[in-house]
């Protein structure tokens, strides 16, 4: 989750750097949080579309290493490159047939090879290039191959409910924009993207994690909350009261609220077709 972006950055400059910094103390749990509670549906659909032997993947962005673990203990995939601008959490967890790469992915001439499968989750809201980016991982699957992405769509709206959770979420959401960039709003617009991209057939699907007491999503987005606090305290939409009483709020029997959902789409390439 720490894919970085080049240039363009808004006053908090790259995801990683002022936010999310991998050297501060607790990152990859959070990580590992967010890994608990959306892995098992991002593996159920990978070994759907025939993630398994003989296959050579790259995992873009890859965290801690979670789902390229799980591709080649679970799935049995011949092997796994995973990439991340800082690869300290993916160096604690190698594996036989998993390949480190620390590279930027935004960079000219990020061309790592041809994969059966190119999965990334949770990058590509944080980098501005996002629908280039699209078009240069598509170039990355081989023929037969399938390129798999997952981002996060915002699921409060005019109409939910005002709730602890709802307010400082917003908050978030726009703190992060103005910050570093992240915006979620152009995610449902990928399966059109992957089709512009020369992908076909594309498909999608959306997972809502259930925010219970003491979840790991409801974790996640308590330390998610903590560390990006200066960025929504810059928002005027929170202040630190707020923000206390929304982390008390995930964590009790009151919480009736919907997470951010997890959009994952995939797209083929034809066996006949070349790079494109």
């Amino acid at each position: 989750m720490t894919a970085a972006r080049r240039g363009g950055a808004p006053d908090g400059g790259r995801y990683g750097e002022t936010f999310f910094r991998p050297g501060q103390a607790g990152e990859g749990e959070r990580i590992d949080f967010g890994a608990l509670a959306y892995d098992d549906i991002t593996m159920a659909r990978l070994r759907a579309i025939g993630a398994g032997p003989g296959w050579h993947c790259l995992d873009i962005g890859a965290g801690t290493g979670t789902v390229s673990g799980r591709l080649l203990e679970e799935a049995g995939v011949a092997s796994v490159l995973a990439v991340d601008r800082d690869v300290r959490f993916l160096t604690e967890r190698s594996s036989p047939g998993l390949d480190v790469l620390e590279a930027d992915i935004t960079a000219p001439g990020f061309a790592p090879g041809r994969f059966q499968l190119v999965h990334a989750r949770f990058v590509l809201i944080h980098l501005l290039e996002r629908e280039c980016l699209i078009k240069t991982l598509a170039g990355l699957v081989a023929p037969g191959g399938v390129l798999v992405l997952s981002d996060a769509v915002d699921l409060t709206s005019g109409r939910t409910p005002s709730t602890p959770y709802t307010a400082v979420m917003r908050a978030m959401w726009q703190g992060l924009r103005a910050t570093i960039g992240t915006d979620v709003s152009w995610v449902p617009s990928y399966p059109q993207l992957l089709r512009e991209a020369g992908l076909k057939p594309v498909a999608a699907e959306v997972h809502v994690p259930p925010l219970l007491p003491g979840s790991a999503i409801s974790r996640f987005w308590a330390d998610t909350w903590e560390r990006s606090r200066a960025a929504m305290l810059a928002t005027g939409l929170a202040d630190d009261a707020a923000i206390d009483e929304a982390i008390r709020y995930l964590g009790s029997d009151e919480c009736a609220a919907l997470s951010a959902g997890m959009l994952t789409v995939w797209g083929w390439r034809r066996p006949e077709e070349g790079a494109g």
